[in-house]
């Protein structure tokens, strides 16, 4: 297979009645199977069948609703809610931005981590069951370097914000605007 050809996205349509067909299996596939490929590292498309849209992210967040769902979630309701709170904010591009590039940083010290020696046994990679006991004695460790890692970002983007508040300041400051009146509230 030429690399021209493996650059090009795997196509799965989707059809009105909800099924999902993969051309390059020519075979109906479920959310499970589409996971699989995600997990596997293969890059695909989903299509509506009929208008061409691009539905691959509603397709991957149907599958983490069902993981949320199931089992241990990843994302507790504060989370989710703050999250819910960005959208139509001035800020929601920024937030995507940097939780993009936190859990892009997450996975390159999960990569750096697993291709050190400490990520096989006598030559051979981790088992499931291995990497468990690891994490156990490890996890702690490595939650405190997460940690560490967020109380960083969390001070950076605390100090991006309170310049670009500086910058509104300078930028706007010499304007005449008139401060809103508060009407008087009726306590007694």
């Amino acid at each position: 297979m030429s690399s021209a050809k493996k650059s090009i996205d795997r196509l799965i349509k989707k059809y009105p009645n909800r099924r999902l067909y993969d051309t390059q299996t020519s075979s109906y596939i479920t959310l499970t199977d589409v996971k699989q490929l995600v997990l596997d590292n293969e890059e695909f498309t989903v299509v509506d069948a009929k208008s061409s849209e691009d539905l691959t992210r509603s397709i991957l967040l149907q599958i983490i609703l069902e993981e949320e769902a199931n089992g241990a979630p990843m994302f507790s309701s504060g989370v989710l809610s703050q999250i819910i709170r960005y959208y139509g904010h001035a800020m929601q591009g920024m937030m995507g931005s940097y939780l993009e590039k936190n859990v892009q940083a997450f996975t390159d010290i999960q990569h750096k981590f697993t291709g050190t020696s400490a990520g096989s046994f006598e030559g051979k990679p981790f088992s499931p069951e291995m990497w468990t006991q690891f994490m156990n004695v490890q996890g702690p460790m490595m939650q405190g370097m997460m940690n560490n890692y967020i109380d960083q970002s969390k001070s950076l983007f605390v100090q991006m914000q309170e310049q670009m508040q500086n910058q509104s300041k300078s930028l706007f400051g010499n304007f005449p605007f008139v401060p809103p009146v508060v009407p008087p509230t009726d306590k007694k």
